[in-house]
């Protein structure tokens, strides 16, 4: 599943693709990638402006505005980790009412936002297509390639800040501007769970899934069946910046691509896979004490750890 540096890799894509586009045509090919939808997302989506692409933690989508005639399009906007927007200023043209709405993305396992010229993705997996019209007048294909159809997409409201209701329940995440190390770090340790299974929790803090739970504990010592509670608050907190380190290390490297399922906006893989020091990295030595990294079967996920210099 793709974790916080894969989907804001596919958010930063977007923004620079898709900001200020307007749909002009929508179509479901899979009903699973638009289940729970009330109404039609074709209808809903008609004549919307992208406002923003913001992200929280694994979840993406496109805050959505009214429409405006082409010569009104002048100065777009961008939207940072978190929802917020830095708002796209054009004058409306007749037909409103998306304002206060969203596009809600989940990519799921295996779900591809894919932008490029209309027709060009042919992908039998290819679950919803819409066609846009960029403030130039150039028309685009946003295209949701997914495979296993665990993702969709969800045209909903948003709450004040800009989140959609779907994701108004899940915690920052380490790479948001708002994002309070301390006071997440006193949350994580009234946690009588085992750590790694409080970083897994959306709740608690969101963005972190196996893979960078496992790097983020191999970074700061920490052994991932240790209980939260149990740990000292100055440890929590370097946990915490390690989780932050490594995510920014693989959103520089593109993200982590183990097959073909995990792309960004133009195709490409990330390849951070190639710097994991303990995920995946079974019977090799620590890169740290040359150990050999250690794998177990833990809540039906497979953890990493040295169990040499893992040892708070």
């Amino acid at each position: 599943m793709p974790e916080l540096p894969e989907v804001e890799v596919v958010r930063r894509g977007l923004a620079e693709h898709v900001l200020g586009a307007e749909f002009t045509a929508t179509e479901v090919l899979h009903p699973r990638a638009n289940r729970g939808q009330e109404g039609s997302l074709p209808a809903l989506l008609q004549n919307a402006v992208i406002t923003g692409v913001g992200r929280r933690g694994k979840y993406l989508w496109l805050n959505l505005g009214d429409s405006w005639d082409s010569e009104d399009a002048g100065n777009t906007g961008d939207a940072v980790a978190g929802g917020e927007t830095r708002g796209v200023d054009k004058q409306p043209a007749e037909g409103g009412g998306h304002e206060g709405t969203a596009l809600f993305v989940h990519l799921g396992m295996s779900g591809q936002m894919l932008v490029g010229e209309p027709g060009k993705v042919t992908s039998p997996h290819l679950r919803i297509r819409s066609e846009l019209r960029t403030p130039t007048g150039e028309l685009l294909e946003l295209a949701f390639v997914d495979q296993r159809t665990f993702g969709r997409w969800l045209h909903t409201e948003t709450t004040p800040g800009g989140v959609p209701e779907p994701a108004a329940h899940v915690a920052m995440d380490p790479l948001e501007a708002g994002f309070d190390p301390v006071a997440t770090a006193r949350k994580i340790r009234t946690k009588r769970s085992e750590i790694k299974r409080v970083l897994l929790d959306q709740t608690v803090v969101s963005g972190i899934g196996n893979i960078y739970a496992d790097e983020a504990l191999w970074a700061a010592r920490v052994k991932p069946m240790r209980r939260a509670s149990a740990l000292r608050q100055r440890d929590v907190l370097n946990l915490l910046v390690e989780s932050r380190a490594v995510m920014e290390r693989a959103l520089a490297a593109g993200g982590t691509s183990f097959d073909s399922l995990y792309v960004n906006v133009n195709g490409a893989s990330g390849y951070f896979s190639r710097s994991l020091n303990v995920y995946g990295q079974e019977g090799e030595p620590c890169p740290r004490c040359g150990t050999p990294i250690r794998r177990v079967m833990w809540t039906n996920r497979s953890t990493h750890f040295c169990p040499e210099c893992q040892v708070l």
